[in-house]
């Protein structure tokens, strides 16, 4: 009968022993987890702050690429003007020189 209690008592001990050992190991994971959880967090404010950024460029871009098509269609509109004051010019001096 001791024997027997001998033999509990000890298999009992390597199963705390064990739990202890799992219970160990599952606490790391834990603290792996949520230091991932963490930086996942982390990564995703970012995410998110450089789609806000990128949405503010491409609004930036849009109304500078407007700007740009406003600027060529006043140039071609003034190299036509000067074109216009050139043939002008040329007119105007043409009989005088005759």
């Amino acid at each position: 009968h001791e024997q027997l209690l001998q033999m509990m008592e000890e298999r009992m001990m390597d199963v705390e022993q064990k739990l202890r050992l799992v219970k160990r190991l599952l606490q790391d994971k834990v603290n792996q987890l949520k230091e991932q959880l963490s930086k996942n967090t982390k990564a995703d404010a970012m995410v998110k702050d450089l789609y806000v950024e990128n949405a503010q460029l491409l609004k930036a871009l849009e109304a500078t690429e407007q700007r740009q098509k406003s600027a060529e269609r006043k140039n071609y509109l003034l190299e036509e003007k000067i074109a216009n004051l050139n043939r002008i010019v040329r007119n105007l001096a043409s009989p005088s020189f005759s």
